[in-house]
Order: C-alpha cells, then structure tokens, then sequence
C-alpha cells in the first residue's frame, strides 16, 4: 500500500491545525482537493499546498515528513486508518479519537490524546504536559483507546482519565494521574510529586516510586496478582519491559482517601 504522503516545505511561521489531514476526511479527494484545504490558526490564509508537498497514495494511510513542533492537532479526530509522522508535533496530537493508529517518530506537545475515545497512538519521543488529559471546562479526559511513550511525559499526565490505558516507559512530572475517575496508567520510570492526587477510582502503576506519594494513601501490603500479569501478557507486544514489570511483586496502596478511596498505586522498585 503506497500512503499519501505530506513533506513539509520548511517550518511554519505560524502555527497550523492538521486535524482535516486524517483518512476519513481524505478519502476520495483529488491531489487539487487535499491542496487547496486551509490549515491556518491566524488570519494569515495558509492551504496544504502553500505548506506542504504532496505525493498521492490511499489516505487510508497517511505519511507526514518533515514535521516540527508547529503542527497541531495531528490526527485529531481520526477514526480509522493511520498516520505516521516523521519529527516533531505540537499540541493537541490524537484529540478526540475514535479509532486508527497514530504514530509519531518523535516528540509530541500539551494534551497529546486529550479526550481519546479509541485507537492506538505511539510516540517514541516524549510528550508534555497534560496526555490524555481534558481542555478547561471538560470534566473527563481519555475515555478509551491505548498511548503508548517511549520516553518521559510532563505533569497530570492522564488527568481525569475516564477509561483506556496509557504506558510510559520514561518518567512523569508531579501530579501523574491526578483526579482518576477509572482507567490505567503505567509509568516505568519515577514519577513526580504526589500521583494519584485526588483519583477516584482507576489504576496507576510506579516502577520506580514517585519522589513524594501523598499521605491519604494506605499501604496494603505487597502483592503478586494474576490481573497484573494477564495486563502484562495483552501489553507485551506494546512494551516487553513493561509487561516485565507487571510480573513482578507490586506495593498497593488504596487511595485517595480524601476523596473516595477507591482507586490503587501500585509501587515496584521502591527509593
């Protein structure tokens, strides 16, 4: 299957809004159809063709080249199909997914997966604050689907996270999985300040501890769950190292207590 293919020309002096770059938005469109399409955030009228470079191919399968942090909203809203960027992405990357893979050979802005509802994306770089987590005046950020971040992501991360899982095989910044309603989260490497903060309900894994946990948080013993190990089976094709971790002994520790109490950290290698 040859893909579609976007070559950015150079780097954007504004910054563009790439979410009616997605399959479903351009399947069955001529090459003048995708090129007169408006990416624009400013006043300053800017089109695929003024931006990009265009080779077809089947839009169910979509190559961005040459990206940077000035892309926006890449894949937000796809449904099916996928989208595989070369470089860097700004804010807002997989918004509101309902399905396909996004991948991202690079680093990804603010709010990556912010209210996903499915699909998978992968980013092999890291990723900024707030992943999958929701906009001002949302009361639920990521609702379903699998991220998967191969290096470290910044504060909240899954903030408000409703359903789905996200794995990050780095580190997080303070606040991780602050106000859970339910859902998983997998961090491999330390976490910042006081995770879990506020959750209700949900799961956060901590491979290597946080550097500060709350304490409205009881500590329930060590355990060696089968769940732990039949999430690890379904995540070893994502991540064989997380799926390593899920094996081994784990510290829970039931909480928030401030709110509810009914959601769990699970701790492995203790500092």
């Amino acid at each position: 299957m040859t893909p579609l293919v976007l070559t950015l020309h150079q780097r954007p002096e504004q910054r563009l809004d790439l979410s009616p770059l997605v399959p479903q938005r351009l399947a069955g469109k001529s090459a003048n159809e995708i090129a007169r399409i408006e990416l624009q955030t400013t006043r300053v009228r800017v089109t695929v063709g003024d931006a990009f470079r265009l080779r077809m191919g089947d839009a169910q399968h979509v190559r961005i080249e040459g990206a940077c942090d000035r892309l926006d909203q890449v894949g937000a809203g796809m449904s099916a199909g996928a989208i595989d960027v070369a470089g860097d992405v700004g804010i807002r990357a997989g918004r509101l997914m309902t399905g396909g893979r996004l991948m991202i050979h690079g680093n990804a802005g603010h709010w990556t997966a912010s209210a996903m509802k499915g699909g998978e994306i992968e980013i092999t770089g890291s990723a900024g604050d707030h992943v999958g987590g929701p906009l001002a005046g949302e009361v639920a950020g990521m609702r379903g689907g699998l991220v998967i971040v191969r290096g470290n992501v910044g504060a909240r991360a899954a903030d408000r996270l409703r359903r789905g899982m996200i794995v990050v095989e780095g580190g997080a910044g303070e606040y991780a999985g602050s106000r859970m309603i339910a859902g998983t989260l997998i961090l491999r490497r330390k976490a910042g300040a006081l995770p879990g903060y506020l959750m209700k309900r949900g799961t956060i894994i901590l491979g290597e501890g946080a550097r500060a946990l709350s304490p409205t948080f009881a500590d329930c013993g060590v355990h060696r769950l089968v769940a732990m190990r039949l999430v690890g089976a379904y995540l070893k094709p994502y991540s064989a190292a997380t799926a390593a971790l899920l094996r081994r002994p784990l510290r829970r520790f039931a909480g928030d207590m401030a709110v509810s109490g009914h959601g769990e950290i699970f701790v492995g290698n203790e500092s």
